[in-house]
């Protein structure tokens, strides 16, 4: 057996599951990362993924990995940037294993992260947020599911990761109603309901009858519903939402997005960045920082703080005109 299977294999075992205690979500991300760059290995050096070395996995290769993830997988540099992050893992504990290749080994982890383009994020106002929550039919038993879960959503922030976890258990609709999830980083964390989402899931808990342990929006077959499932019910209802609220059309409504929905329903609110990021589980408050760039109305009002600079609007004129002209080109 070659030196990559068994050092791969001790990887996942040791380091990630044994030392690290890592999440389900960040081992399942790791492996799918290991699945394509073995796959794009083999088709390159013509050998099948137990047969290659540690040798074969160079600097040169992984760059060419990553290229074609952006140029041919069509991956954003986030999701480029996340696979050389897990590459880099790997490296760093082969590096205490395999002294015999640290300078293939360190040529990897000298690759650097991809730079990007921080873009303002998108989110509802109360209009798309009200034509969204319409959208499920609520005469069908998953139509009904539907407009629960968009309604915790919207309301609690939580990220999709967390709500296809969440089991009928981490719901309490008594005094003081809240949701507990287990959010990244393992950080347990408790988010207050509204009265209206309250009495919401106290009908939905009700009909579907689940047990305590079983998940709070099922399949139709009782299942967990995966993340990519909860994409496009949210993809769909907000296709129906468009009917009654044209201005849905201009954004990209994901599952994120009403993560983003909650957030400045918050910042909107007047609520401090600090407690917005306890209420999201955001590991540092900077984080939160980019719902305050969003909000175009909180710079109108900062600007409407501020004294005008007293000048006259004025137009350039060439003071030639053959400098006309050229300016004209």
């Amino acid at each position: 057996m070659s030196t990559l299977a068994p050092t791969l294999e001790a990887f996942f075992t040791e380091r990630l599951i044994g030392q690290r205690q890592a999440s389900p979500h960040t081992v399942t991300a790791y492996r799918d990362t290991f699945r394509l760059l073995l796959r794009f290995c083999q088709k390159r050096r013509g050998k099948a993924p137990s047969s290659l070395d540690i040798a074969d996995l160079d600097a040169r290769l992984v760059g060419e990995f990553l290229h074609h993830l952006g140029h041919e997988r069509g991956n954003s540099t986030k999701t480029r940037n996340a696979r050389l992050a897990a590459i880099h893992s790997l490296f760093r504990f082969a590096a205490l294993r395999h002294p015999e290749h640290a300078a293939l080994i360190q040529r990897v982890l000298a690759i650097p992260a991809q730079r990007f383009d921080r873009t303002i994020v998108s989110f509802l106002d109360p209009g798309e947020i009200d034509a969204l929550l319409a959208a499920p039919n609520q005469t069908r038993w998953v139509g009904r599911r539907d407009h629960a879960l968009l309604l915790l959503t919207i309301q609690t922030g939580l990220r999709v990761s967390e709500l296809t976890q969440l089991r009928c258990q981490d719901i309490h609709l008594g005094t003081a109603a809240h949701v507990r999830c287990l959010g990244k980083g393992r950080k347990e964390r408790c988010t207050p309901l509204t009265k209206q989402t309250s009495a919401v899931l106290r009908a939905w808990i009700g009909e579907c009858n689940g047990q305590p342990t079983e998940p709070l929006f099922p399949t139709s077959r009782g299942n967990t519903l995966s993340r990519d499932a909860v994409g496009l019910l949210v993809t769909k209802y907000a296709k129906i939402a468009e009917r009654n609220c044209p201005t849905l059309r201009d954004k990209t409504v994901t599952p994120h997005t009403l993560r983003h929905s909650a957030a400045m329903s918050l910042l909107h609110a007047g609520v401090d960045t600090s407690v917005i990021a306890l209420w999201l589980g955001h590991e540092a408050v900077r984080t939160t920082q980019i719902y305050i760039h969003a909000d175009l109305g909180l710079k109108e009002r900062a600007l409407a703080r501020t004294s005008p600079a007293h000048t006259t609007p004025g137009r350039y004129r060439p003071p030639d005109s053959l400098i006309a002209f050229l300016e004209a080109l």
